[in-house]
């Protein structure tokens, strides 16, 4: 894939090291979404985010969010928080839950571009979109566990 002259590849290092810069800096950051771990609520390479400050107080279950996690940043779906961590899942993840600290939260995504639309963090089409991709995940979780216990 060429890239275009106004475009240029950089390492996730440098690339997170200046959206962390931005969020400190209290500026919202728009990226294109790279990843399939928050499928099918966020796509891979079709949706835009909007990711903007957010202090650990006004984090909310539900909220998708970006941590440091293990060197590395992951977008994620915020669950609860459990003896003092934060217990992070992917809405495409099946049994894959990460577990990080208050201050490994960077942002939250404020919202979501979408084929012309925008859908904002709390909106109606927010609140839907997240439930229908839950109950994927649910359903999903629920017909693996019954082929293993079937098939073995």
């Amino acid at each position: 894939m060429s890239q275009s002259p106004s475009q240029r590849t950089i390492s996730n290092d440098l690339f997170f090291a200046e959206v962390e810069e931005c969020i400190a800096d209290h500026r919202s950051v728009e990226m294109l979404l790279k990843g399939f771990s928050m499928r099918p609520f966020l796509r891979h390479q079709r949706d835009v985010i909007v990711l903007a400050p957010i202090e650990s107080d006004k984090l909310r279950k539900g909220m998708v969010v970006l941590f440091r996690y293990r060197g590395a940043h992951l977008l994620h779906r915020y669950r609860g928080t459990y003896d003092g961590r934060l217990k992070m899942e992917g809405d495409g993840n099946y049994r894959i839950v990460e577990w990080a600290d208050k201050e490994d939260v960077v942002a939250y995504v404020e919202s979501v571009k979408r084929g012309g639309r925008v859908i904002r963090y709390g909106s109606l089409g927010w609140r839907v979109g997240s439930l229908w991709s839950l109950m994927l995940k649910v359903l999903r979780t629920a017909a693996i566990w019954t082929k293993r216990k079937i098939i073995g």
